[in-house]
Order: C-alpha cells, then structure tokens, then sequence
C-alpha cells in the first residue's frame, strides 16, 4: 500500500518541467549567450555608449563587472591554498621534479608550434597591408618590461598585492590588485618550507586543507551563477563595441580566430590522439571550463572550474593537478602570449611599411616561448605585444590602432588559453603512466558543481566512478605513489 502511494505520478500531472538538458551548464551559458547579445544590441541601438550609458546598458555593465569582481576576489585565497597543499601532497612522491619538468617542457612545446602558426598566419594573409586606415589612436598604457618581470618575482609583501589611490575632483579612491606570479612564489616557498619543517607543520597543513575545500566550496557558487554574469558580459560588450568595430580590422580579426581555430581544433586533438586519448572525450570534459573563459575573459578567474574539470573529468591526479593547472593558468597562454603577439607584431610591422627580416621572425618565437610569464597577474596579451614589440624594436604606437577590438578577440584568446592548460596536465600524466583513464573515458553525465561523496566523483560531466576501480593501482610505481597521494 506504501509503495503504491510512493510511486511517482504519470508526467502529464506532475506539472511542467524543463527537459534534463536545460538544467546543464553548458546550455545556460549558451542562452546566456543569445540573451546577452540580444539586450546588447538592444542598449545599442537605444542610444547606450561606453561614455553614457543608457539605464540597460548600465545594467549589463554592472552585472559583468560584478560578477569579474567575485571571481578574482577568491583567486588569491585559491592560488595559495591549492599550491601549499599540492606541495604538500607531492611529499610522498618520488617523480615531483619530473613531472614539474615535464610540464615547463610541453608549455614551451605547445607555445612554439602555436606561435609558428601565428607567424605563418601573418607572413601568408598579411593583415596590415593595404588597410585603408590611419594610425590615431596613441598607447599610453602599461608595457611589457623583460627586467620588471625578474624583478616582479620578488613580493612586496606576503599577499602579493599592490594598491594604488586616485584622487578625483577631491575624492580618493584606492583600488588593490594583486600579482599572481608573486601569490604563486610565496605558495610554493610557503609549500616547500612546511615540508622542510616536518611534523611540527602538520596544523598548518591541516588548516590550509580545510580552508581550501571552503574557499572552493564558495567558488563553485560564483561559478554556478556564471549564466548571469555572461548576460552582463557579453552585453555589455556588443553595447560598448558592436560587432562593426570589426570592420576596419577585418583581415586582422579573421587572421587571429583562424590561428586560434587551428589551434584548438587541429594541434591539441592531434596531441591528445597521438598520446592514445579520445578527442572527443578531451573536448567534452574541458568544455565548460572553455566556455566560462570564452565570456569571462579571465584565465586566473577561470582558474577553480579548469582544475575541476582536469581532475574530475580528465582523470589528471588531484595532487599533480593543482600544481599543474595553477602554474598554467599564470603562465602557459597559447592564446594571448603566442598567436596573437605574433600575428599582432606583423600586422604593426606591415601598417608602418617595416621589413622584418629572419632574426625578427626568430625574435617573435622566442619571446612568446619564454615571455609569456611576464605577463602573469597583468592583462596579458596587450601587455604581451608592447613586450614583443619592444624587443623587436616596433613603434608601440600600433597598439592603440588594436585595442578597439581587444575585447572581441580576448573571448577566443583566452578559450584556447584554458584548454591549452587543461590539456597539459592531461597529456603528462598520460606520459607519466598516472592518468585515470577509466574516469577520462567515462560517460558525461553529471553535474560539474557536484561534491566528492564518499571518494566518488559524480560532476563534471562524468558519470560516478566505482570506488574499486578508483582505488586500482596505476601502470606505474609512480602512479602508485601519486594515487596514494591523491587519496
């Protein structure tokens, strides 16, 4: 009789309710998507600019900036705490150094072969030539330094944050900003010193893993909510800028998204198939991390999500990917320190009818293989170029003529940043002999802000993994050591 009266009802008299995939994230962010095109170009075309916002396009602009600001409010306290406890979990494993090694090693290898494209993009569709336009606009803003950038890993205080006060017909305002290269030093030094120290480290370690899995409680609520901060993102956008800024800088546009296309869709599936890995698997867990990034435009704010998703759906260990992903998302940008500067240094070459020679070509790669942590902490590719240029020896002034449509190419920059940080961890562990294949390969069901229970995963568009097959061995002694760390 109980279980008669327990039985769900037939669906036609439980109500209206949405099919399962409207609840994902990754069709919120695509409505957020369209809704927030359509209300851009509605403020538009209602008279809203950049100077004078009308009451809708002030909306979008608040909505978006707001939702930036609660992302990068809980980067600090993320970066630290993940990076001290990873090193802490790397304590009873053997091949730490080769792993870190390793992975500087197929940064520098994916940002070669991105810049290459970049330059044979720029060489072959010469973006600058013959654009019908003239240099106006000036750039005054922060360059890339090579000695500030030295000089940058040394903190000035324990946070690594920096403030700076304006004072505005009488009012001062301050505003604090921090440098994630300088956060991720003190981490690591943090990390290594707490190993050194021993048993007497133990509460510190203890409390720095609690207060991780708080803050990152707290950071997957930011991000569930990333839906309504693409509406004020993507509107404020179109509002602000349209997609007719293109037009001038149409060869130079169309030239950067076809690197970035190349890359993502061509380099990294042939390096994830080469290492014996499903390219669709590959995509279909990293995609939501490369749609948050597409509309937030952030790497660092992106940060929680692409480490979620390279552990839980790629099957990258825990301990190796919160070192891994981390360091990436300071210093490992196909897109902003590799396509970009260098498709960006040739069309600024060819607009002022400069010649660069094989030295420069060569110049181009080097800096966008080794310069890219220069630009941790900052905006990044702007900073980027100015740092490019400056080495080859370019007018800066060229950079004012790109900073129009900055914003519509940093959306697909900073895409191709976060899977190219995803994919690293992914493809070294594979090498490593330490990458959980059985959670890689597994369908993608769940949800990506679901909790671990009982030391299951059900989240990231991956189906729950059987705890006995979790706790299989790795292939490699290695891997052994690494699952016991990550357990």
């Amino acid at each position: 009789m109980s279980t008669q009266t327990s039985t769900p009802a037939p669906a036609g008299k439980t109500g209206f309710q949405l099919p399962k995939w409207a609840g994902s994230f990754g069709f919120q962010i695509i409505a957020a998507l369209i809704v927030g095109l359509g209300l851009g170009l509605l403020a538009k075309y209602t008279g809203s600019t950049k100077a004078s916002p009308n009451a809708l396009g002030a909306t979008l602009q608040t909505i978006g900036s707001s939702y930036v600001s609660l992302l990068q409010t809980a980067v600090v306290p993320l970066i630290f705490t993940a990076v001290v406890s990873s090193i802490s979990n790397l304590r009873a494993v053997s091949n730490a150094a080769r792993l870190a090694w390793n992975t500087l090693l197929w940064f520098a290898i994916t940002a070669l072969i991105s810049v290459l494209i970049g330059i044979g993009l720029g060489v072959f569709l010469q973006p600058g030539a013959n654009t019908g336009i003239t240099q106006e606009a000036k750039y005054a803003g922060k360059s890339g330094d090579w000695w500030a950038f030295l000089t940058g890993l040394f903190p000035k205080n324990f946070l690594g944050l920096g403030a700076s006060t304006t004072v505005t017909e009488g009012v001062a305002s301050t505003t604090v900003s921090f440098n994630v290269l300088q956060i991720l030093v003190i981490a690591v030094a943090v990390g290594i010193a707490a190993l050194k120290v021993g048993k007497a480290a133990e509460p510190f370690l203890s409390l720095n893993a609690s207060a991780l899995a708080v803050i990152q409680k707290v950071l997957w609520w930011i991000i569930r909510i990333a839906p309504i901060g693409t509406v004020g993102l993507i509107g404020n956008a179109v509002a602000i800028y349209g997609w007719d800024t293109i037009g001038s800088l149409g060869k130079f546009t169309f030239a950067v998204y076809v690197g970035l296309a190349l890359v993502l869709f061509v380099v990294y599936p042939v390096l994830v198939r080469t290492h014996g890995l499903s390219v669709k698997q590959y995509f279909s867990g990293v995609w939501p991390a490369v749609q948050l990034a597409f509309v937030s435009r952030s790497s660092v704010g992106t940060l929680p999500l692409t480490q979620r998703v390279t552990e839980r759906s790629l099957g990258v260990p825990r301990a190796y990917a919160s070192f891994a992903v981390p360091l990436g998302a300071t210093t490992k940008m196909d897109g902003c320190a590799a396509i970009y500067p260098a498709i960006s240094a040739i069309f600024v070459a060819q607009f002022f009818g400069i010649q660069l020679d094989f030295t420069q070509y060569l110049l181009i790669a080097l800096v966008s293989v080794l310069g890219s942590a220069a630009t941790a902490g900052t905006t990044g590719a702007v900073v980027m170029l100015t740092l490019t240029l400056s080495t080859l020896g370019l007018p800066l002034a060229g950079v004012g003529l790109l900073l129009a449509i900055d914003p519509i190419l940093d959306m697909g920059r900073t895409a191709v940043n976060v899977a190219g940080q995803a994919l690293i961890p992914t493809i070294v562990a594979k090498r490593q002999g330490i990458l959980d294949e059985t959670l890689y390969n597994a369908p993608r069901t769940g949800d990506p802000f679901s909790d671990e229970v009982d030391g299951t995963v059900d989240d990231a568009g991956t189906a729950a993994v059987d705890p006995s097959a979790a706790a299989a061995p790795a292939a490699s002694p290695e891997g052994r050591e690494l699952a016991g760390a990550k357990a």
